[in-house]
């Protein structure tokens, strides 16, 4: 009984916390828990879970001064990218493929993730602003 009334404690106290926070709030919220569904999918297999990249194969994100440019890094991921890249300082020269099946949605999810956890920024990349740089970008 106890641990009973200890839950619905808690939940009522999320529902509470939950209620306090802004409608954007909520939705950067959103964007990053389906951002870290789609990253670790589409992803973490080469730049690995805590974006450190692997080895000389594959660049990190974690740290890495290619997110200065946040319109490149939206095009690199549905684009791909093939030839040399250099990511401080060390330069890679394996493709990264193209993600064309990832909607504009999701790569605003996937870089609002990026963005939070790597670059330490906390507002939302949201699709209105991602759609327009797709469409510059397209190849």
């Amino acid at each position: 009984m106890i641990r009973l009334i200890g839950f619905l404690v808690a939940g009522l106290f999320l529902i509470n916390l939950l209620s306090c926070q802004s409608d954007e709030e909520i939705k950067r919220q959103r964007y990053i828990t389906e951002g870290i569904f789609l990253y670790k999918n589409n992803c973490a297999n080469c730049h690995q879970n805590k974006g450190e990249g692997l080895a000389a194969l594959y660049p990190p994100i974690a740290g890495s001064d290619y997110l200065k440019d946040k319109k490149r890094v939206i095009c690199l991921i549905r684009y791909g990218q093939k030839g040399p890249i250099v990511v401080n300082g060390k330069p890679y020269n394996r493709p990264m493929p193209a993600q064309p099946q990832l909607s504009d949605l999701e790569i605003a999810e996937i870089v609002t993730y990026i963005y939070k956890e790597w670059a330490g920024e906390t507002k939302i990349t949201d699709v209105k602003a991602v759609t327009p740089i797709l469409e510059q970008c397209k190849q």
